[in-house]
């Protein structure tokens, strides 16, 4: 199994959207962020990543490209560790998809896994009680107003419930 990429504790898929400005603002609900399909977007991505165009991409450029996010970046030694282990020397297109695609996967699993810390029920969806005793479980005492009043800032369709879509909009 592919493990996924993270550089001081971010995951790389993260990184690369806040690179390329990709990231939407937090009070945008209606469109969950994703890794656009292969053929559109990442190809973007790739192609600014890819700094001398020779259609791979190298630690040398995986550590620029990411540098210029935040000025931290990761080590050459790590660079050179990710690009190794997906493209073998250097990342070609396929290689950098799948590592997207990788970084999707594992960002999936864990928001089931949050998801299902909050959902007790058995219904698919969070409820106003099933979060309050989530709450509980934590040692925070919440009424079940107040779980209700949180879940409408996120219940996007108006069910009074939150939905696993929702969930993954609100834990962006």
């Amino acid at each position: 199994m592919v493990q996924t990429a993270t550089i001081s504790g971010v995951p790389l898929l993260a990184r690369i959207r806040c690179a390329l400005s990709l990231k939407k603002p937090r009070n945008v609900p209606s469109l969950p962020l994703s890794p656009p399909p292969p053929g559109r977007g990442l190809e973007q991505v790739f192609r600014h990543f890819d700094e001398d165009g020779d259609g791979r991409i190298s630690a040398e450029e995986l550590c620029s490209c990411l540098g210029r996010v935040d000025g931290g970046g990761l080590s050459p030694a790590e660079a050179e560790a990710m690009v190794e282990s997906y493209g073998g020397g250097k990342m070609e297109y396929e290689d950098f998809v799948r590592l997207v695609h990788v970084e999707e996967e594992e960002r999936g699993r864990v928001l089931r896994e949050a998801f299902a810390a909050y959902e007790m029920e058995g219904m698919g969806c969070i409820t106003a009680r099933s979060l309050r005793r989530a709450f509980r479980r934590l040692g925070e005492e919440k009424s079940v107003r107040y779980c209700r009043e949180m879940i409408r800032r996120f219940d996007f369709n108006g069910d009074g419930v939150i939905s696993f879509e929702e969930f993954k909009v609100m834990m962006l």
